[in-house]
């Protein structure tokens, strides 16, 4: 499989490693992008990798709790321009479509597009041609979620980069709202894999096992040892790897509020309120994440225009 610059960048995006040998890690494994990340990963070079995130299209990610039923959704749309993406007709139609999802709850973005749009007889989906003509752009309704019961924080970084929506479990009279936005500002600034170790497919665990038994025998000091030895030492760092990936078991990084896991930091808080929160799930959307944005090459976009004026 051929690789190219962008999967070199790529790749040093998503490990830190020297231009050098992300060149190597993909030639040595074909261009295959998650085969070059263990690859790095055994010989020592790379300590963890990123999510891939190739590109990033333009848009919105927006997240909102209604105060007066409790109901939260998390929405995402996509523009073509960052232009665009901050400009007040785009972000009030983002909020628009997200006030549609908390109030008629569709099953899918077909069903978002069949509902009314806000202060309108016009259906989302009838709306969304004038939407384009007056924003100037396409647009697409790229996805969303929705929680219904329990308590839901809602967290938007840095105009809608990142949003996250957090569902907690409560229990005694108690405002979890502080809980719930510290918990939502860990998860967009660590991204992690997982909620909680328990949700850890047992595929990914085998396959972290034979990672740390690799990066020891490509280690002089430790490739001599038994098999069995080198076995038991991968176990023992199974603990780290959720330290790593999974949100309950991070250390908090808020460490001026509290000094310790996530989920030790959730008890804890709650505590001191007098009350109890259980954290049951959360949605964390990143603007354009896994989306294709073709990358022009001005030089060649101006020369073909020149060409066909000839």
């Amino acid at each position: 499989m051929a690789f190219t610059a962008q999967d070199v960048k790529t790749l040093r995006e998503m490990t830190n490693v020297g231009m050098m040998d992300c060149k190597k890690a993909l030639q040595a494994c074909d261009g295959d992008m998650d085969k070059a990340v263990d690859w790095l990963r055994e010989k020592g070079l790379a300590k963890a990798a990123k999510k891939a995130s190739r590109v990033a299209a333009e848009g919105m990610a927006y997240a909102h709790v209604c105060s007066k039923c409790g109901v939260g959704a998390i929405v995402e749309v996509n523009c073509e321009t960052d232009f665009c993406a901050k400009s007040e007709l785009f972000q009030s139609f983002v909020k628009d479509i997200c006030k549609v999802v908390l109030k008629d709850n569709p099953a899918d973005v077909d069903a978002l597009k069949a509902c009314k749009y806000p202060g309108s007889e016009l259906t989302v989906e009838e709306t969304l041609p004038e939407k384009v003509m007056s924003i100037g752009e396409n647009l697409q309704i790229r996805r969303f979620a929705r929680f219904e019961n329990g308590t839901n924080v809602a967290y938007v970084h840095a105009g809608g980069s990142r949003a996250v929506l957090v569902n907690f479990a409560v229990e005694g009279d108690i405002d979890a709202t502080e809980i719930g936005k510290n918990v939502a500002m860990q998860i967009a600034a660590m991204s992690p894999k997982y909620w909680d170790k328990s949700l850890v497919p047992q595929a990914d665990i085998d396959h972290e096992l034979e990672v740390q038994v690799a990066l020891m025998d490509n280690d002089p000091k430790m490739a001599a040892k038994p098999a069995a030895v080198k076995e038991k030492i991968a176990a023992g760092k199974i603990n780290k790897f959720y330290e790593d990936n999974c949100l309950l078991q991070m250390e908090f990084v808020r460490s001026d509020l509290f000094q310790g896991s996530v989920e030790k930091y959730i008890a804890d808080a709650a505590k001191k309120l007098g009350g109890s929160v259980k954290f049951v799930d959360a949605v964390h959307f990143i603007k354009g994440e896994g989306i294709e944005k073709k990358e022009e090459d001005f030089a060649a976009e101006v020369a073909a225009q020149m060409n066909m004026g000839k």
